[in-house]
């Protein structure tokens, strides 16, 4: 039987970091997940992106994946909020000698970096494709039988299962959660004018537009929330006609459009575990938490869970405990809890404040939106939010190793 200080459940981007994370610190993982990597790899390119914010960036650059992401990534210098199609804008500018506040890239290229990276871990073990048929969790550690037949044991179970985690489940951990009356449309489209590094945010009482660069300087990704009433219509859309319902929402800040990658949806919901460890066991990325896609702090809510988790294990491994002490799972807790639930909230909350329809709604929306551009210490405040910069850091999030 394979011994192993970490099982991860779940190779998506998540757990990929979270067992490169470690491998560098010196501890070992296993990682099971039943994705065929090179199914999941073969397509081309999707529409599906990341928004990458500056801490999350600086964990991948200690970890030493940034450098080869880099040349694949588009840095975000500058992102425009509208409430419609406003002519003055909120807008969030780094300066010209600081970091941007964050890159956007392509899933497909951000897994393919990461696989790599995990195959080049002496200290990650990939079970891909292959699943759990039977874990076991006790005082005495884990223990895990593959379908494959394969058995491996380890210290402590980490789920990154995503939302639907079936680790979290059996555990009997429960989640709050609630449906958005919202379906995201998922696409990339080449465009005529430079988007020059600049995300959009156009927030419609339907649901918000987002228009996120990547590489090169002419082509974006397409965040669009609609009802899932409306969604049907929009999927069903000749090509054409998809254009122009997409022209006539971005008002012309890209110019002519066509489209780079097919369409896709998803549905939207929020949920949050009432709580993210049991015995020997930890809940992390979507598996913890999910929020609106609003903010683009999904994964990078995941990549501040990775960071911490490191940290606590890494600390614990240095004085002698084992990985699954429950101190160590309740440092965990009590250090990722309060943030997420804050994110999640606030993404809520966003959500609805810019759904309420009516000419009083949006008047006092614009009004806050022209408020927040004219005061430079709330400006901050939401600039430090935008890059993951805000909070109790961990160190890897800071650009150090622990």
């Amino acid at each position: 039987m394979d011994s192993h200080d970490v099982i991860i459940l779940g190779g998506g981007l998540v757990g990929l970091t979270l067992a490169i994370a470690l491998e560098r610190h010196g501890l070992t993982a296993a990682v099971v997940d039943p994705l065929d990597p090179e199914k999941a790899l073969a397509a081309g390119f999707d529409g599906r992106a990341s928004a990458i914010a500056s801490a999350s960036w600086r964990m991948l650059d200690a970890l030493g994946i940034a450098e080869t992401l880099k040349p694949h990534g588009c840095a975000i210098h500058r992102i425009e909020v509208r409430d419609g199609l406003q002519k003055n804008a909120l807008d969030f500018t780094t300066a010209e000698d600081d970091e941007p506040l964050g890159y956007m890239l392509e899933n497909r290229t951000l897994r393919q970096t990461l696989r790599e990276a995990a195959l080049g871990a002496r200290g990650v073990t990939l079970h891909m494709p292959d699943r759990a048929a039977r874990v076991e969790r006790n005082e005495a550690g884990v223990r895990m039988t593959l379908a494959s037949g394969k058995q491996i044991r380890g210290q402590l179970l980490l789920a990154c299962e995503g939302r639907k985690s079936p680790t979290r489940e059996a555990a009997g951990i429960r989640t709050a959660k609630w449906g958005y009356d919202h379906v995201a449309i998922i696409s990339a489209f080449d465009h005529t004018k430079n988007h020059n590094n600049i995300a959009h945010e156009i927030f419609y009482s339907a649901g918000p537009f987002a228009l996120l660069p990547l590489n090169p300087g002419t082509r974006s990704a397409l965040v669009w929330t609609v009802s899932p009433k409306e969604a049907e219509g929009v999927l069903a859309l000749s090509e054409r006609a998809f254009l122009a319902e997409v022209t006539k929402r971005a008002g012309g800040l890209l110019g002519e459009i066509s489209l780079a990658a097919p369409r896709s949806s998803y549905p939207l919901d929020f949920h949050h575990a009432t709580r993210i460890t049991a015995q020997r066991l930890a809940l992390v990325g979507d598996a913890a938490h999910g929020s609106h896609p609003i903010a683009g702090q999904g994964l990078n809510l995941g990549f501040r869970d990775v960071a911490a988790l490191v940290e606590v294990l890494v600390d614990g491994a240095r004085l002698g405990l084992d990985l699954g002490d429950a101190q160590l799972l309740d440092r965990y807790e009590r250090w990722r809890s309060v943030d997420t639930l804050a994110v999640s909230l606030a993404t809520d909350t966003l959500t609805r404040l810019f759904g309420i329809p009516g000419k009083p709604a949006t008047a006092i929306r614009r009004f806050g939106l022209g408020a927040v551009q004219k005061l430079a210490p709330l400006k901050s405040i939401f600039m430090a939010e935008a890059r993951g910069t805000s909070g109790d850091l961990p160190k890897l999030l800071q650009g150090a190793v622990v």
